[in-house]
């Protein structure tokens, strides 16, 4: 997964919140766009876009943004900063079976996820599904487990990623059709008709799908939040092959040689293109 643009109303304020709590380096500024991330890896783009609303409730969109931290004692420094810095945007923890995590809310209402993965050697597969769980996880207790001095000193010291994406979507059976059957992935879990998990290289989900907040949700009109979803492919092979992909099931893509650009089914808009590109 490459980063997630956000359409934001208060460029600085945003900026702020995601450099001092979340952790994250300014990479880039370049006018109204503000790309965010750790050494040279972008995580977070925030677009300046004023002129958007909110969107109203019940709306597909972005569930979180989940960013990967390599260590537990990475992960309880951001933790540790998010508590200091914006201790009201914290909605909640869990350990996952492959994972553990921690949820907030950005000053915009965008969900962040928080984790660091087991290895893949402890995860449980039955039939070809990954087994994940949502147990209680004690933040106090984590962060008295993990946290070190010197971690504190230089809290974004480590790398950090976009593990996995997080939508709120209308229903899940289209978004099976879409991101299993036209885009490519594999099915990792399923949860009934609420929620579809997806990944591709065996990983625990790349992306995944809820119905939540949005059960019925048509397309979203433009609004704050979610501005596009960046998958990065190999290989400019790999970006050619997504591309007639896209075309043999009739999704209008946008296609500049490099980069593939097209909307799911909600107008989530996602950009594919070569890693690194």
């Amino acid at each position: 997964m490459g980063p997630v643009t956000l359409d934001v109303a208060d460029l600085a304020g945003m900026m702020a919140f995601y450099r001092d709590a979340v952790t994250l380096q300014v990479l880039s500024e370049e006018g109204p766009v503000v790309t965010m991330g750790r050494g040279t890896t972008p995580v977070v783009v925030l677009r300046h876009s004023p002129q958007l609303g909110h969107a109203a409730p019940g709306s597909a969109g972005l569930f979180h943004t989940a960013i990967l931290f390599p260590t537990q004692t990475d992960l309880a420094a951001a933790v540790a900063s998010m508590a200091q810095r914006a201790p009201r945007s914290f909605t909640g923890s869990a350990d996952h079976l492959v994972s553990q995590a921690f949820y907030f809310d950005d000053p915009e209402g965008n969900g962040i996820e928080l984790y660091w993965d087991r290895d893949r050697t402890q995860w449980s597969w039955v039939h070809g599904q990954v087994e994940m769980a949502t147990l209680y996880l004690d933040p106090n207790d984590f962060l008295r487990e993990h946290l070190t001095p010197q971690v504190l000193e230089v809290p974004d010291a480590s790398d950090a990623v976009v593990g996995h994406v997080h939508l709120s979507v209308g229903d899940t059976r289209s978004a099976k059709e879409f991101y299993v059957d036209r885009l490519g992935f594999d099915t990792t879990a399923e949860l009934g008709h609420q929620a579809l998990f997806v990944s591709a290289g065996g990983y625990h989900h790349h992306m995944a799908m809820n119905v939540w907040n949005s059960r019925g949700a048509g397309r979203r009109f433009p609004a704050l939040g979610l501005g596009q979803i960046d998958i990065e492919l190999p290989d400019t092979d790999a970006v050619g092959e997504l591309s007639e992909r896209m075309r043999h099931f009739g999704v209008q893509a946008a296609d500049d040689g490099r980069t593939v650009s097209f909307e799911d089914p909600w107008a989530n808009r996602i950009r594919v293109a070569v890693s690194g590109s």
